[in-house]
């Protein structure tokens, strides 16, 4: 068997999520399994490095796959883009050793959210970024993000894939920068909770429009209450950008 690694685009505002859940619901894997049963004439099962939310979007998801047959790189993906609809894209594919995991062998994962800040929406950005109205105090955001950064209980900020599991995650670093009229907010830990991003970008967003203290940050934090956490962000602003494999990072920059 060849286990082969993809490296993933997708705008993820049609799709259910990444994961298939088995409702016929439209999903990332479910169309990249369908795409290779064409190519292979068999069913193949796909793993993601990250299983993203509904309407979250992906420039550098990772993926892999195990094969019982041996295919050039290129054929895979010219073959797979004939396959697949118009809203993915196989930017790489390469072939690994068997013990890769697209998930279990990830040691970081790093999201980036878009924040449009200015009084008009944008018509062709819309999809992808959230649209807030009244300037952000981006000073502030920065300093509520070195509060959530480290080793923590992050059980206010996101729900674990099952009851009893741990609710504890590093993060190594949260980036506000300014471009424009958007925010870039750049969020890099070794995993994350569910809707565990979209909750820390909501959070700091609260911070901005200062409606939420810098130490106030700190105390939703110690609480450990799902509850007690803010409005998330809306999925639309959330992209996967780049998966890490022991100092590999793939993905953009």
């Amino acid at each position: 068997m060849s286990r082969v690694r993809l490296t993933l685009e997708y705008d993820g505002t049609d799709f259910a999520g990444f994961q298939t859940q088995g409702k016929g619901e439209r999903t990332v894997q479910g169309e990249l399994e369908a795409a290779l049963a064409q190519l292979t004439r068999t069913q193949i099962r796909v793993h993601g490095a990250g299983r993203t939310d509904a309407g979250v979007h992906a420039l550098g998801q990772v993926a892999h796959f195990d094969v019982d047959w041996k295919i050039s790189e290129d054929k895979i993906a010219g073959a797979l883009s004939a396959y697949l609809p118009c809203d993915m894209s196989v930017r790489k594919v390469e072939q690994v050793e068997q013990e890769f995991h697209a998930r279990f062998s990830a040691t970081s994962r790093t999201y980036r959210y878009a924040i449009l800040n200015r009084p008009q929406p944008s018509a062709l950005l819309t999809r992808y970024v959230w649209h807030l109205t009244k300037p952000l105090d981006v000073e502030g955001m920065r300093d509520a993000g070195r509060v959530l950064c480290g080793a923590h209980d992050f059980a206010t900020f996101g729900q674990p894939t099952a009851p009893g599991y741990s609710t504890v995650r590093v993060v190594e670093k949260i980036a506000v920068r300014s471009l424009g009229p958007c925010l870039l907010i750049t969020v890099r830990g070794n995993a994350f909770l569910r809707q565990m991003v979209r909750s820390l970008v909501g959070t700091l967003a609260q911070v901005g429009q200062g409606k939420l203290s810098v130490s106030a940050v700190k105390e939703l934090l110690e609480v450990c209450d799902r509850r007690a956490c803010p409005p998330i962000a809306p999925a639309r602003g959330l992209c996967l950008v780049k998966v890490s494999y022991d100092g590999q990072r793939i993905g953009i920059n």
